[in-house]
């Protein structure tokens, strides 16, 4: 694992002077306490690198050791070439493919589902999986109800095939569940893109986007766990999306887990969206927290409307 955020950080005390706001009030509604910002000419293909680098390190490997990078992301640097690709040529690997995820906040979850298939069907042994995202420059600053929500920042973690038993004791991710709806595509989006040429800003109908998300991460957290074979009394961590505190307890207690048992970081990062997963685990890892053996439950959900969730064990 590894991660990486900006040097800059920004508390909630800095939207005062430019929208109608408080510390307080951010804090009762999100959880939220600061975030980090990119700088000025830092892009996201960047920030993956630094949290590439570190999971690297951290793994005791060169970048040719690695086949594959599946990088989720929404705010990528160019319209093409894909940001993975330029996380590959700046690590300086030059075997394997390297490609983009897009399932917004959702999208370490599609990634890493995607990831575990890659090397189920023999396409890769050892994969990079990276969600990395600067959502700072799709904001309306204007927008007092989502320009405090969201931060910048990266995570990775190294995939590897390993021989199992085919049984819920074994190591690595053991069951995903992957779901979409566009019915939904209103109450989460961002009003630009390449083929109406405008960047937009993000537009989000957060008491709407409340409501489906408590609903559809425990449902499909409890999906995935059948598909393992396993309960809810197995869980050792969620580590879910860090997009509100009150998303995250909401949706531990439809699951009957303790807080003390979670992995929360969003006091810290704000929602970095496709990044805050990796940034979690990789957090809760280096904490001590998250141990060899130990049972996490990951669960997401994005515009699309798109979510989901994998079970793996450390």
């Amino acid at each position: 694992m590894g991660h990486y955020l900006p040097d800059r950080v920004v508390t909630n005390a800095e939207f005062e002077a430019s929208v109608d706001t408080s510390d307080e009030w951010i804090r009762a509604r999100t959880g939220i306490e600061q975030r980090h910002f990119a700088a000025e000419g830092q892009t996201t293909s960047d920030l993956a690198r630094r949290a590439a680098e570190a999971a690297l390190e951290n793994a005791g490997l060169k970048a040719d050791d690695i086949d594959a990078i599946v990088l989720a992301t929404s705010t990528a640097d160019l319209t093409f070439p894909s940001a993975a690709t330029m996380v590959q040529h700046a690590l300086g690997m030059t075997r394997g493919f390297a490609f983009d995820v897009q399932a917004v906040c959702a999208g370490f979850v599609y990634a890493l589902t995607n990831a575990n298939a890659l090397i189920v069907s023999g396409q890769a042994e050892r994969i990079l999986v990276i969600g990395a995202e600067t959502f700072s420059r799709i904001m309306d600053w204007s927008d007092r109800t989502t320009c405090v929500l969201f931060g910048d920042g990266a995570g990775a973690l190294i995939l590897e095939a390993q021989e199992g038993q085919g049984s819920s004791a074994d190591r690595g991710i053991l069951a995903t569940d992957l779901n979409s709806d566009g019915r939904h595509r209103d109450i989460l989006y961002v009003d630009g893109g390449v083929s109406t040429q405008s960047t937009g800003h993000l537009r989000m109908q957060g008491k709407e986007v409340f409501r489906h998300a408590v609903e559809k991460l425990a449902k499909t957290a409890e999906t995935a766990l059948a598909r393992a074979g396993l309960g809810h009394d197995d869980i050792d961590w969620i580590v879910p999306h860090q997009a509100n505190l009150r998303i995250i307890t909401a949706t531990a207690k439809k699951l009957n887990h303790p807080m003390d048992r979670v992995i929360v970081t969003v006091q810290d990062h704000g929602n970095t969206s496709a990044a805050s997963i990796p940034l979690a685990l990789s957090v809760g890892s280096a904490e001590g927290r998250i141990k060899q053996g130990d049972l996490l439950v990951t669960e997401a959900i994005g515009g699309g409307l798109a979510w989901g969730s994998v079970v793996l064990r450390w």
